[in-house]
């Protein structure tokens, strides 16, 4: 299993990162793939809210970027006190590219961590059935 604790000091040390002068939240997040790489993004607000940006959807970008596009875990961080989860927006982006049983953990600034399955984020997201697309 990767480090955790080198994951947490990373994703703390990225959340000055985020541009959030809107909302003023920060949130950094790591996508690690099958191959155990990981993929760091920030989120990035927009005056134009739609078009802004979470900090899962940064990293699985910067992911898919790379050549990646399976993962097994999905790490997220906020500025926020507590334990924070991705929106259902995420949930959708993190299932698509999930390994069965893709592990999406939760960081919190005290040290806190939460675990669940994508599948129990999101029990019936959608994917694409076999020779429609992508893989399921």
């Amino acid at each position: 299993m990767t480090d955790m604790s080198a994951i947490a000091a990373e994703l703390r040390r990225l959340l000055p990162h985020a541009h959030a002068p809107y909302s003023g939240v920060q949130v950094a997040a790591a996508v690690e793939g099958a191959d155990g790489r990981l993929h760091y993004g920030v989120n990035v607000e927009n005056a134009a809210y739609p078009q802004g940006l979470c900090a899962e959807a940064s990293a699985i970008s910067a992911a898919v970027t790379q050549g990646t596009t399976e993962l097994r875990r999905v790490y997220v961080a906020s500025s926020l006190p507590g334990l924070v989860w991705p929106c259902g927006g995420c949930r959708q982006k993190i299932f698509e590219f999930a390994s069965e049983g893709c592990e999406v953990v939760t960081v919190s600034p005290q040290g806190d961590t939460g675990r669940q399955t994508i599948e129990q984020l999101l029990p019936l997201g959608f994917r694409l059935e076999p020779g429609e697309g992508r893989r399921v």
